[in-house]
């Protein structure tokens, strides 16, 4: 009897656990979750690729991290304002995406696209920083040669995401195009922006005494900054080397 009531005892528990599950709501983190056709090639292809803002931002923080320099942080604030804009401006809009079967889509609105948004404000704000702001007379042919293929390939990164957010049917090709539009726009806005008002203002900000204490820099007079890092590692490397020998000689 003793047996058959613990046993009674132990369904009723599972039973109510099993309610009780029945009653969670599970949602998925849609920020990396995509839906694609079973079985198509191209829609599994175009799913990682609509992944990219997500490895871009993560670039940001390392080299932000590892970098500090304030272009970079200054590239990356007007990438966070262009999401904030295509916030507002999907829950002012509030036209719904082209398909509702989509269980894992962040937000039901999709209008203007914040992938291709995001995507194009990038590529251009790249475009204008390689092609003007690392501009500088001289360059060779394979220095000119790195910066268009560099330029390319992120240019048609920003088209295949776009084309991936119609193909899977999260976006319609107008709020592609819109959201396309709008990041093309914000990005050479702030480009404008870091490029004529911020970047005189940046030896200042770098001498602040919280910029020094954060290591932030300013290296808007260095042309080529991984030529610099280099030169700079191996010659103090070798300094170091040669201290080195001479103590151990001693």
């Amino acid at each position: 009897m003793a047996a058959a009531s613990a046993e009674g005892g132990m369904g009723n528990e599972n039973l109510f656990q099993a309610t009780e599950s029945k009653d969670i709501v599970w949602k998925s983190i849609s920020l990396t979750h995509i839906d694609y056709p079973a079985g198509d090639v191209i829609g599994f292809f175009l799913a990682w690729i609509c992944l990219l803002p997500l490895a871009i931002c993560c670039g940001f923080v390392t080299l932000i991290m590892f970098r500090r320099d304030l272009h970079t942080l200054s590239f990356f604030v007007g990438q966070i304002c262009c999401e904030l804009v295509n916030y507002v401006l999907k829950h002012i809009i509030k036209e719904y995406r082209p398909l509702h079967n989509h269980e894992t889509t962040f937000t039901a609105y999709g209008m203007p696209s914040s992938h291709s948004q995001f995507m194009w404000f990038f590529a251009t704000y790249s475009l204008l920083f390689v092609f003007v702001r690392l501009r500088r007379p001289g360059n060779s042919f394979s220095d000119t040669a790195w910066r268009v293929a560099s330029v390319t390939g992120i240019l048609v990164s920003a088209f295949l995401v776009s084309y991936g957010r119609v193909y899977l049917q999260y976006h319609t090709s107008r709020q592609v195009f819109w959201g396309s539009v709008l990041g093309i726009v914000l990005a050479g806005s702030w480009f404008a922006v870091v490029t004529l008002v911020a970047t005189p203002l940046f030896p200042a900000i770098a001498s602040w005494p919280v910029s020094e204490y954060l290591m932030i820099r300013d290296l808007t007079l260095i042309p080529n900054v991984m030529w610099f890092e280099y030169t700079n590692t191996r010659v103090e490397a070798r300094a170091r080397q040669r201290k080195l020998v001479s103590m151990k000689s001693l």
